[in-house]
């Protein structure tokens, strides 16, 4: 199912551009930067730097797990965001860090008037580093116009796990994805050599969203990315074991240094359950600790 959809989404990207060429810059009414960059002192990773313009901040390093892996919560205090918005999220991890980085609640894309709104995440992990990128679910309103950009970076013996889900519409309002769209590129490198990427380009009201090669009549997309080497066949066989809703599409794909979890369906607490069921899995074996939910996802 995930070879399918992401072939088709990477078709309908050529009708626009080449699926690896930068998006176009689109006029900005909000600029919010934050950079971040965290350190291993001893034995404690340390938010050792963090600088931010506009309204996207982080609250204060978190130590819920210890002292060896730092949690910070990603906070934009508008609370959604608009036609021509930009949002930039630069981490640096240093050599031996493990970083944690969450948000609070759903993000929320509004209607664009005609304004495109963009998110860049840049991601630059260090030997023997780990970074852990879990937001909340992501709700593009009706009539949303999205770019979304992110290229991770690795070093050889650095670490990634990511997950995404994407609500197309609001489907609680009983709003669907008629109008806008939803370009998306995500970019993982390995010492400067590409190891995984996916393109997306979802225009509003396109064949694509029913179509069983692409949303199959889904409003809810999620994926969740493990770059940390080769999934042992073991780790794979059980996650391969965990259901999602009845009504519902997931898989979970092994590549050379990926493993990557798709689900396709129209509740994301459903994608959120079924990702975390799988962390459960996956995180002893990438971070050699159990997974434990941020304190934020309670709230």
């Amino acid at each position: 199912m995930y070879s399918l959809l992401r072939a088709a989404l990477m078709d309908r990207n050529s009708e626009h551009g080449e699926a690896g060429a930068p998006f176009a810059a689109s006029p900005s009414s909000w600029l919010a930067r934050l950079q971040l960059r965290f350190a291993k002192s001893q034995q404690r990773t340390i938010l050792a730097a963090r600088e931010h313009s506009g309204p996207l901040v982080v609250q204060k390093a978190l130590y819920p797990e210890g002292d060896g892996i730092c949690h910070a919560v990603i906070v934009h205090p508008p609370g959604g965001i608009a036609g021509g918005d930009q949002l930039q999220l630069h981490v640096q991890m240093d050599d031996g860090a493990h970083a944690l980085l969450t948000t609070p609640g759903a993000g929320k894309w509004y209607k664009a008037n005609g304004l495109t709104a963009s998110q860049s995440l840049q991601f630059a992990v260090a030997e023997d580093a780990l970074l852990e990128w879990l937001p909340q679910e992501t709700i593009l309103f009706d009539a949303a116009q999205v770019q979304m950009l992110a290229r991770i970076e690795l070093a050889g013996t650095a670490r990634y796990a990511g997950w995404e889900v994407m609500c197309l519409g609001r489907r609680a309002a009983a709003e669907r994805f008629k109008a806008g769209c939803w370009q998306q590129r995500i970019e993982i490198f390995r010492a400067g050599e590409m190891i995984w990427g996916d393109y997306a380009d979802v225009r509003g009201d396109d064949p694509l969203l029913l179509s069983p090669v692409g949303m199959n009549g889904r409003s809810v997309v999620g994926r969740l990315v493990i770059a940390a080497g080769s999934t042992p066949p073991d780790i794979l066989a059980r996650c391969r074991e965990v259901a999602g809703s009845s009504d519902d599409l997931f898989a979970v794909s092994a590549l050379p240094e990926i493993l990557v979890a798709t689900y396709l369906g129209d509740n994301a607490e459903a994608v959120r359950k079924y990702f975390e069921r799988l962390w459960a899995i996956l995180r002893p074996w990438y971070a050699n600790v159990a997974a434990q939910r941020p304190r934020i996802w309670n709230t």
